[in-house]
């Protein structure tokens, strides 16, 4: 008789872990150590399910780095304890924090699967159950002794994404999140069906998994529109012991060349702070050069972030700052696909 695949359940908040008290109405947490007994269907499934939770739930517009830390220690801990992860997050920061996850573990060959819901576990038309039945079957799903998925990824609403290509579209459909730039590893209908061809297989299968706990959190995101103020631009580019700026741009890459504006990304890059130039559009990449407004970033040392996501590019960005890595070498880095979260043939 086939071995039963154990996954362990991790709960750090959100909405996925609340239930409606029957007398009060009002949500509370969901015992997550009774979820067979509320959610009979996962006696279906081979496998068995322990689950641990966040001494206090976070929502997920708390989260931060000091809690990546927590779910790849948690993960860490208890790698060779189980077979595969499930890890329950809010749904509102869940595409930064599966990226960042994704970016934390090297080596890694078992499922984590990020999900959460849009209503809560308890609510009569809920998601809850479906994406986390899923995700949990998805996580237990061997052939040959081997999982199927052996890298961080994201399921929500009949689909499974690679994490660190996610970004959430929607704050109120059950289709939450999408992957402009990637397609699904898989798809849920009458049949699970995985895209074998596009999941990540481990180079060295021998190898130990690899904990980076260690991210600079000294960047910030700046988007750009017409008729920002050049101070505004600026302050944000002098703010105190600043390491790293993911910078929006408009379609493949461009933005203002005006002198001064130029002037204020070259001192800044001159003082060591790393500028990544990510598309504001949802689908397709930074092409510098194409046009002569991204011309000058180009000449400047500005970093192309090719078709990664917002979401991705800042956790890269915090990943390889740690490193103390070369100016080439970090370029060379950043352009690099390292968890599969940018297409390398790409012309950057």
């Amino acid at each position: 008789m086939a071995k039963k695949i154990s996954i362990l359940l991790v709960y750090t908040g959100g909405t996925i872990g609340m239930i409606k008290d029957k007398k009060t109405n009002a949500l509370k947490p969901f015992n997550f150590s009774q979820i067979v007994a509320k959610i009979p269907e996962l006696e279906q499934l081979n496998c068995t399910i322990k689950s641990i939770s966040f001494d206090k739930p976070i929502d997920s517009s708390n989260m931060n780095t000091v809690y990546y830390k927590d779910i790849v220690e948690i993960i860490e801990k208890n790698y060779k304890k189980f077979d595969g992860f499930v890890i329950l997050t809010g749904s509102d920061t869940m595409s930064y924090a599966s990226s960042a996850v994704s970016f934390m573990l090297d080596n890694l060959q078992k499922p984590i699967i990020f999900t959460g819901s849009q209503l809560p576990i308890g609510d009569l038309r809920t998601d809850a159950k479906e994406n986390l039945i899923t995700a949990i079957e998805i996580a237990s799903t061997y052939k040959k002794g081997k999982p199927v998925i052996s890298e961080v990824c994201l399921y929500f609403e009949y689909k499974l994404y690679r994490a660190n290509r996610t970004t959430k579209i929607s704050a109120d459909q059950f289709e939450a999140f999408a992957s402009m730039n990637f397609p699904p590893l898989a798809e849920s209908g009458v049949h699970l069906k995985f895209n074998e061809h596009l999941i990540h297989q481990p180079k060295n299968k021998e190898q130990a998994l690899i904990v980076h706990k260690n991210l600079v959190d000294e960047v910030v995101i700046l988007k750009l529109f017409p008729g920002i103020s050049i101070l505004v631009v600026k302050s944000i580019l002098n703010i105190p012991n600043l390491k790293g700026v993911v910078l929006e741009t408009y379609g493949s890459g461009n933005a203002s060349n005006s002198e001064d504006f130029i002037n204020l990304l070259k001192e800044a890059i001159k003082k060591g702070i790393k500028i990544i130039n990510v598309t504001q559009c949802k689908r397709g990449a930074v092409m510098m050069g194409d046009y002569d407004t991204s011309l000058l970033l180009k000449k400047i040392g500005v970093i192309s972030g090719g078709d990664i996501t917002i979401e991705s590019a800042i956790s890269k960005l915090m990943y390889l700052l740690d490193k103390k890595l070369s100016d080439s070498d970090f370029n060379k880095m950043f352009k690099k696909s390292i968890r599969g979260e940018i297409t390398n043939n790409i012309d950057f």
